[in-house]
C-alpha cells in the first residue's frame, strides 16, 4: 500500500528550529548605552534590553548576572576606551591631569555622571584616575585621610559641573522658550539687588564659559595649602 505524502511542516514549527540567536557583549553594551541615552538609567532593565536586541532575556544571562553586573560592565567598557595620558612627575600636576581626564571622560558621556553620583558603583578600569589623585595628594604631604578628602572635593566639583552643563544643554535642545532665569535677571531692581542687576545682561554669556580648569587649579592649590600648611 503506497504511503501518503507527509504533511508539510507549518511555518510556526519551522521557526522554532535551529540555534537561538547569538548576541555579543559588544552588541549588548551598545544597545544598553543607546537605551540609556534615549530613556535614562531608570528604564534600563534586562527585559527591556532584551526587547531592544530582539532576543529572549535568558540569552542575555549568558553575558550578565543581573542589572548591577550590566551597569558595572557598561562603566568598565566606557572607561577602557579613555586615552590614558602620561602623568607628570610633579604630584600637584599629577592630580590636575588625572582630574581633567576624569572631567573630559564624563563630558563625553554625561549620562554616566548620573549613575556614578549614587556612589556605590565604579568601573575598575577608571580607578587609575582616583589612584593618581589620592597618591598625588599624599605625595604633596597629605595624610591618607586628607588625600581622600582632596579627591572627594575634586569629584563633587567635577560631577557638579558636568551635571549642570548636561541638564542645561538638554533643556535648550528640547525647550524653545526663553530661559526663565534670564527673564528674571533682566527685570531685577537695582536698588534691591544692585550686584546682580549690574551683571544681569552679561550673566548668560559669562555663566556658559568653560572655567573648569581654572577652578580646578584654584581648588587643588587651596585645599593642599589648607591641609598641609604649605600656604
Amino acid at each position: 500500500m503506497p504511503r501518503s505524502p507527509a504533511a508539510p511542516r507549518s511555518p510556526a514549527v519551522q521557526g522554532r528550529t535551529g540555534r537561538p540567536p547569538r548576541t555579543s557583549r559588544e552588541e549588548i553594551l551598545a544597545a544598553a548605552r543607546a537605551l540609556v541615552d534615549r530613556d535614562g538609567w531608570d528604564k534600563l532593565t534586562i527585559r527591556r534590553l532584551a526587547g531592544e536586541l530582539g532576543v529572549g532575556a535568558t540569552t542575555l544571562y549568558h553575558h550578565l548576572r543581573d542589572k548591577q553586573d550590566l551597569l558595572v560592565q557598561l562603566l568598565d567598557h566606557y572607561a577602557e576606551q579613555i586615552p590614558r595620558p602620561e602623568l607628570p612627575p610633579d604630584p600637584r600636576e599629577r592630580i590636575i591631569v588625572a582630574a581633567i581626564t576624569m572631567h573630559d571622560s564624563l563630558a563625553g558621556w554625561p549620562r554616566i555622571a548620573e549613575l556614578l553620583t549614587a556612589d556605590d558603583l565604579i568601573g575598575r578600569s577608571a580607578l587609575w584616575m582616583v589612584d593618581a589623585m589620592v597618591g598625588g595628594a599624599m605625595d604633596c604631604g597629605c595624610t591618607p585621610e586628607q588625600a581622600v578628602d582632596v579627591y572627594r572635593g575634586i569629584w563633587y566639583y567635577t560631577v557638579g559641573e558636568i551635571t549642570v552643563r548636561a541638564h542645561a544643554a538638554r533643556r535648550r535642545a528640547t525647550d524653545e522658550r526663553p530661559v526663565h532665569r534670564d527673564v528674571v535677571y533682566r527685570s531685577l531692581d537695582g536698588a534691591e539687588l544692585p550686584a546682580l542687576a549690574a551683571v544681569a545682561q552679561d550673566w548668560p554669556r559669562w555663566t556658559t564659559k568653560d572655567t573648569y580648569r581654572q577652578g580646578l587649579r584654584a581648588f587643588v592649590s587651596g585645599m593642599l595649602a589648607e591641609l598641609t600648611g604649605a600656604g
